[in-house]
């Protein structure tokens, strides 16, 4: 019988929900929440050897601790495969999930699936590394969210050939393969655009991304009594990469106090961007943050304080979840500091 272990977090595990959010890993050998139902859709492929437990919370802000110690409990279990959730539209649990099978794929090479809402940020962040079972928004869709698992799980562990994402259940990973069609690229194009004029059902060979429209924030009103300050997603660290911001694919930002800087020099600051030539940056990050301006400006009173704490990323490579995630807890700290307005450096 095929072994396979299962992942969830303090919720489904019945420890409790946000007061718990900070719950540290733990196994337990027995099925734990939905595990039960897992368990049943299972039967007969494989049994569920044991339960991961992590607090979305604390999987969040100690990832890096905490993935190692799942990982560490997952590879003691000896599983064929792992199952992460489901987790809905969940973000954090998304992430989680997504991230935990991720690694044990990579790391162990053992296939994994969990389940996510289309719209889950893990979706965007983890479709490309692990198997995706879409689901419902909610807990109301359990029933048909581990059937879906179950199903997948069962052609992966049978080491049955999978045919494309549509057909097998799963959201696409990204990957083409190279088939003989009996019709021409040229042909299919044209039905294509011939169904799209007659307003009929069509299914294009290449979905595009999709991007939300932000509108843009007002002016400012009284710039000469506003707090200013000073974000990039341009790699501008201090000296040595002190948070290990990574030089692409960012999955972090820093935040660090400028309060008694007038400039960056090569000296406190750099940049780890992956994106583009560095050398004129390490030579004067300022040409990517503009500190030295800003001091100037403030000085002169065009505008009213420089908010002592700067904040930045990697621009390059990094999924749009991940910025989105970015985007909003900047913009909650600067919200809750009073700050008015923001600049925004890239590259």
């Amino acid at each position: 019988m095929k072994r396979v272990v299962h992942y969830i977090n303090q919720f489904y595990a019945g420890i409790g929900g946000e007061d718990k959010a900070d719950q540290t890993p733990l196994f337990k050998a027995e099925l734990v929440g939905p595990g039960v139902g897992l368990a049943k859709e299972l039967e007969g492929k494989a049994e569920i050897v044991g339960t991961v437990i992590c607090g979305d919370g604390y999987y969040g802000e100690h990832t890096d601790e905490a993935r190692a110690a799942c990982l560490k409990m997952i590879q003691d279990a000896k599983p064929d495969l792992l199952v992460a959730g489901p987790a809905f539209n969940a973000g954090r649990y998304g992430f989680a999930c997504g991230d935990i099978a991720a690694t044990t794929a990579a790391e162990l090479g053992i296939p994994t699936v969990t389940a996510m809402y289309h719209e889950n940020p893990g979706v965007e962040l983890y479709s490309k590394k692990t198997y995706i079972v879409p689901c419902a928004d909610s807990a109301r869709g359990m029933g048909k969210a581990l059937k879906g698992i179950a199903a997948l799980a069962g052609k992966l562990l049978s080491g049955e050939k999978l045919g494309p994402a549509r057909l097998e259940g799963y959201i696409h990973r990204g990957i083409r393969k190279n088939f003989i069609h009996e019709k021409s690229g040229a042909e299919r194009a044209v039905e294509m655009l011939l169904k799209k004029l007659r307003g009929e059902e069509f299914r294009t060979e290449y979905e595009m991304p999709k991007f939300n429209k932000i509108p843009p924030a007002a002016p400012v009103k009284d710039l000469k009594h506003a707090t200013i300050a000073l974000v990039s997603s341009g790699g501008v660290v201090p000296l040595g990469n002190p948070d290990h911001i990574r030089v692409s694919s960012a999955e972090s930002f820093g935040k660090y106090d400028i309060s008694a800087l007038d400039d960056m020099t090569a000296q406190n600051y750099e940049s780890v961007h992956g994106g583009y030539d560095r050398v004129w940056a390490n030579e004067d990050p300022d040409v990517v943050v503009p500190l030295d301006v800003m001091r100037q400006l403030e000085k002169e009173g065009v505008y009213g304080k420089l908010h002592p704490i700067f904040y930045t990323t990697t621009g390059t490579g990094t999924a749009v979840a991940f910025a989105e995630k970015f985007g909003k807890e900047i913009g909650e700290e600067l919200k809750n500091a009073g700050v008015d307005a923001a600049i925004l450096t890239s590259t």
